[in-house]
């Protein structure tokens, strides 16, 4: 469906501008000084403290609480952005209760956590009002290095190239940097174009140009880049969206989740966004439940997220899980699409209970129909306009733990990349990691 075509139940105007304002304030609300110090002496301060373990930035957590609890934001905040330059989006999206605030050994105790992702906002968020980067460059090395892509990945490596003293240049498709921290992450999370706020203040370093529009594959070449710059990342992310494979999958009505929440972000005004009264959204990832939940804070009625498996294997964790049935939205298990019914335009979905043997999962033949004028699609997404020439590993680029793809000169990380999770912070840290490789085999 075109963004804006007329469809019978998709409506906007369902909420008020004051209650559409309200549903999208923050989700977590930042914390005043007074409770960030009560908050960071829960902290134990361990020797090998598991939370810096689970962090895949590895950054140095009780540190950061002491500095905290000593008065000084800041140096926390310079703590936690030595290792993850992202660090205040980090603890806006991160799943903190299944990284660093489930090791903690508060949480193993007495079942609550230093709230962990909270006091890192604080801390990163108190850089950012101070103004001044915390980092300079380095000496010019006269090394040029080409960025393809600015997500989180992108960003992190040419940001750690730029402090290296080399001069980088970001190509970027999109009208706007920021990957899926500008268009995919749920606007309840990331309030007050905070995406953009930390690109630029992440371009204070120096060193570093972004070209908007430019797109490999469409005027920019894998091989041209290798012979004009010394070398290039690749962080094109995952553009590709798996196909609904059923029946009436092409009805008006039926649409991407990750187009649905990218307009979400990117509207000027909420009021003109259209949803449905009766949603439904096919999968079990963060990408599922934040559809789910900004169909319900837009005005929707009754929002399902229908899953093929049980809840304890979905991608989103408990904590998403409960997020979104907080909000009133039905959370289904067991069940996979059949057919999408109506006449030119969704009305229902048919759905069929699923059951699990020896881990094969197959239909019962038991079905249901649910209300549906809006499915939304968040089965996975794939990678797409890789260039040739790279070896895969499955559906991403190979890479080694250094992220040095099969062509020399080439890196690649996050999303397109194989190893990891699909998480900021991992994105973060495979930037960071491959621009010390670059670095060091450019300076041998």
């Amino acid at each position: 469906m075109a963004q804006g075509q007329m469809v019978p139940g998709i409506v906007s105007g369902r909420l008020s501008s004051d209650e559409l304002t309200s549903n999208f304030t923050d989700l977590h609300p930042p914390l005043a000084p007074h409770e960030a110090a009560v908050a960071a002496d829960r902290c134990y301060f361990c020797y090998d403290a598991p939370c810096v373990t689970a962090c895949p930035t590895d950054i140095d957590i009780p540190l950061f609480m002491r500095q905290i609890q000593a008065g000084q934001p800041e140096a926390a905040g310079e703590t936690i952005l030595a290792q993850n330059i992202l660090g205040g989006m980090c603890a806006r999206v991160c799943p903190t209760e299944t990284l660093c605030e489930e090791a903690c050994v508060r949480e193993t105790a007495e079942g609550a956590p230093v709230e962990i992702g909270r006091l890192q906002r604080y801390a990163t968020d108190s850089v950012m009002v101070a103004g001044d980067h915390p980092f300079d460059r380095a000496a010019p090395t006269g090394k040029s290095i080409a960025v393809v892509g600015a997500g989180p990945a992108g960003l992190a490596c040419a940001h750690r190239l730029a402090m290296l003293g080399h001069d980088v240049v970001i190509h970027e498709g999109k009208p706007k940097p920021g990957g899926l921290n500008e268009y995919g992450i749920a606007a309840y999370k990331s309030t007050n174009d905070f995406a953009q706020a930390e690109v630029d203040w992440l371009m204070k370093i120096g060193g570093i140009s972004i070209e908007t529009g430019s797109v490999l594959g469409e005027g920019v070449s894998l091989d041209g880049l290798v012979e004009n710059y010394d070398a290039v990342f690749l962080s094109i992310g995952l553009a590709g969206v798996n196909a609904l494979r059923t029946q009436g999958a092409d009805l008006d009505g039926v649409r991407h989740a990750v187009e649905f929440i990218s307009d979400v972000r990117q509207a000027s005004d909420l009021g003109h966004l259209p949803v449905g009264r009766n949603v439904v959204v096919i999968g079990g990832g963060m990408t599922a439940v934040d559809a789910a939940v900004k169909s319900k804070l837009l005005g929707a009625e009754h929002v399902t997220i229908a899953y093929r498996r049980d809840r304890d294997a979905m991608g989103a964790s408990r904590y998403e899980q409960d997020l979104a049935a907080s909000h009133g939205v039905k959370i289904m298990t067991n069940v996979q699409p059949v057919t999408v019914h109506g006449n030119g335009a969704a009305a229902e979905i048919e759905l069929e209970y699923t059951a699990s043997h020896d881990g094969q999962l197959s239909g019962t033949g038991e079905k249901i129909r649910v209300p549906a004028d809006q499915v939304l699609k968040a089965i996975g997404q794939t990678l797409e306009g890789a260039p040739e020439g790279l070896a895969l590993d499955g559906n991403k680029i190979a890479v080694d733990e250094a992220g040095r793809t099969s062509l020399s000169g080439v890196w690649a990380g996050g999303d397109c990349a194989s190893g990891g999770e699909d998480l900021t912070v991992t994105a973060v840290a495979e930037g960071r990691d491959a621009a010390m490789d670059i670095h060091a085999s450019l300076t041998a």
